[in-house]
């Protein structure tokens, strides 16, 4: 995915809200980029942006793969259908037999630890259990891309931390060009494989990280990481 010269601003009472202006950013395929910043530097509008839920002023998003795949802040799961059928409902027009169907969505309930519950609703789930059907859901999702806004950040700590773990898992055995955008350090050191950093609005890359120890053998713990999290500290209290 290419940014290039992008320019959008929102209106509001106090006048124009400038998000970015003249912004660029080169993400690798097949390869998870964290976008790291502040709240309110613009990751989110990055990532409507990128999905066409919001046109830009100027610019654009290059190299944007037609069928993509979105997990929100919240799970955003269909009520009044099963978690099965949830999942389902993204592969229907891919797979159009139903027993093949029905295996497909199996092993995606497997995956994320949901084999036992594929017949109960959302509200029948812990929140955790939502977000990890929706993460099981993003994947069964035949999409080139990946794009994540701060899926995890409502959840405490351990819960938190085994999410991530699922979702490496998951990725790890069906790798796709993802954007994860987050406010959260270690979060990010713990997913990356490219830290982005922003700086506040209207946002531009303040620099960029590679994270090349195996996301199976991180510990927030490793001098490696340790290393990378300190200059993005840095990096960020100095542009305060």
């Amino acid at each position: 995915m290419e940014v290039k010269r992008l320019y959008k601003h929102f209106d509001s009472p106090a006048g124009a809200l400038e998000v970015f202006r003249d912004f660029s950013l080169k993400l690798p395929d097949k390869k998870i980029s964290v976008i790291l910043g502040p709240s309110g530097c613009g990751k989110t509008t990055l990532l409507n942006i990128a999905a066409g839920f919001i046109p830009p002023d100027a610019g654009g998003i290059k190299q944007v793969p037609r069928r993509l795949s979105y997990l929100f802040q919240e799970p955003r799961l269909l009520p009044w259908r099963t978690v099965a059928r949830n999942i389902s409902i993204v592969i229907e027009r891919h797979i159009p037999d139903k027993q093949k169907r029905s295996e497909a969505v199996s092993r995606y309930l497997e995956l994320v630890g949901l084999d036992s519950f594929g017949g109960h609703y959302p509200h029948e789930l812990s929140g955790g259990m939502r977000q990890r059907a929706s993460i099981a859901r993003a994947f069964a999702c035949p999409s080139e891309m990946l794009l994540m806004d701060e899926p995890f950040q409502a959840l405490d700590l351990d819960l938190r931390l085994s999410l991530v773990g699922t979702f490496t898992r998951l990725w790890e055995e069906e790798p796709k060009t993802t954007v994860f955008v987050t406010h959260d350090i270690q979060e990010a050191l713990m997913i990356a494989d490219v830290i982005t950093v922003l700086s506040r609005r209207p946002a531009q890359v303040l620099d960029s990280f590679t994270v090349d120890i195996p996301r199976s053998e991180r510990s927030l713990d490793d001098p490696a990481l340790t290393s990378v999290e300190q200059q993005v500290v840095s990096l960020l209290l100095k542009r305060e």
